[in-house]
């Protein structure tokens, strides 16, 4: 059972994603909460497996309360998923540094919004391919070539190989495909990277894979 936490100052919204998402045999919405302040309180009671965060809230922001739940340590389980009204809201990339798995546009398809929590807290993707290339293809658009790139000691030449096919938006079938390999043995090179790297999920390769220089804007086709 997927366990969810709706964090966002409207009641309606909150309403609408709490029928569909319990609608749904292997998830369920564990709280709500109308502002940061609350969806860190709830967090820290009740370790639900995702939050879905709302950017613009009250007392504390989205922002400010997705970075205090992915530093501590004790909720290193938890993800977030950001929800915007825009879908390249500058606050997205943001949190995404900040160390969330995602974003959602709160009008997105309710099949499209149930894959993505699914797939965000199985870790096997950022959301869907079409949103993560997206994404991806806007932060490389706003990313500048890094004045000193971040090493990436300790990586093999194939994890390498492996972080900037992330960081280029394919999954784990795709880079298998491309490399050669079977998936799972793409799936345990993706997990080593995110381990040495320190990594909670393919999001944060994706910055990785661009703040280290291995890739660059420009690079998507």
């Amino acid at each position: 059972m997927i366990r969810v936490l709706l964090a966002d100052d409207q009641a309606l919204v909150r309403a609408g994603f709490r029928a569909l998402l319990d609608a749904q045999p292997d998830i369920e919405v564990v709280a709500e909460a109308a502002d940061g302040q609350q969806a860190l309180a709830q967090v820290a009671e009740l370790r639900p497996d995702l939050v879905m965060m709302d950017i613009r809230m009250p007392v504390l922001d989205g922002l400010a309360a997705t970075r205090r739940i992915t530093e501590n340590p004790e909720l290193a389980s938890v993800r977030v998923v950001m929800l915007t009204t825009f879908e390249l809201d500058d606050y997205v990339f943001e949190a995404i540094r900040a160390g969330a798995s995602g974003f959602l546009v709160k009008d997105t398809e309710p099949e499209e919004l149930l894959r993505a929590t699914r797939a965000v807290v199985a870790g096997d993707a950022l959301l869907s391919p079409g949103v993560t290339r997206r994404l991806i293809a806007e932060f490389a658009a706003r990313s500048k070539t890094p004045e000193q790139a971040l090493p990436l000691t300790g990586l093999t030449d194939r994890e390498r190989e492996v972080l900037a096919l992330v960081g280029l938006g394919l999954s784990n079938n795709e880079i298998a495909r491309r490399l050669v390999l079977s998936p799972l043995t793409a799936k345990t090179h993706v997990s080593r990277t995110m381990v040495k790297l320190g990594a909670r999920d393919r999001a944060q390769l994706v910055v990785a894979a661009y703040e280290s220089g291995l890739v660059r804007p420009g690079w998507l086709g």
